[in-house]
């Protein structure tokens, strides 16, 4: 396939960690409804973002040896790496087996940590298309 598939995969946990974040906040005013909510996208966001991270890795070993863009590749992965572990710990905290529990501030907190490094590793991960031009087809990486 010549169209890379990880910005497709990415936009998934992107909207849902953010709806996540989003009906975390919510519930300190609007309760169980929002807080579940929360957990549901939470656990959707956190297993599609396996998807995205694992197409990203088949990026990745397509760049060059010595490639100059190497170093801002590392951080946009380690970021996402960083934001998986902030929801995925999020996600934990309020689990009671397999059922969701009302979020602690730990756990609230983790989310919205979780949202900061995404934004964050969201902008590094526009630099690599828009000025390095990773997976823009007829460009090498500069």
């Amino acid at each position: 396939m010549s169209h890379p598939l990880h910005p497709a995969f990415v936009h998934f946990p992107i909207a849902t960690w953010t709806l996540a974040t989003v009906a975390d906040l919510a519930s300190l005013h609007w309760g169980q409804p929002a807080w579940q909510f929360a957990g549901v996208t939470m656990a959707i966001g956190t297993l599609a973002a396996l998807a995205a991270m694992a197409t990203g890795f088949v990026e990745l070993q397509k760049l060059e040896d010595g490639s100059p863009v190497i170093g801002a590749v590392n951080r946009h992965m380690l970021l996402m790496m960083a934001a998986w572990c902030c929801y995925a710990t999020s996600l934990f905290l309020r689990l009671e087996g397999t059922s969701l529990t009302r979020p602690g501030m730990l756990s609230l907190g983790m989310s919205v940590i979780g949202f900061l490094v995404l934004c964050i590793a969201g902008w590094w991960g526009g630099r690599l298309v828009y000025e390095h031009g990773i997976g823009v087809r007829g460009r090498r990486p500069s």
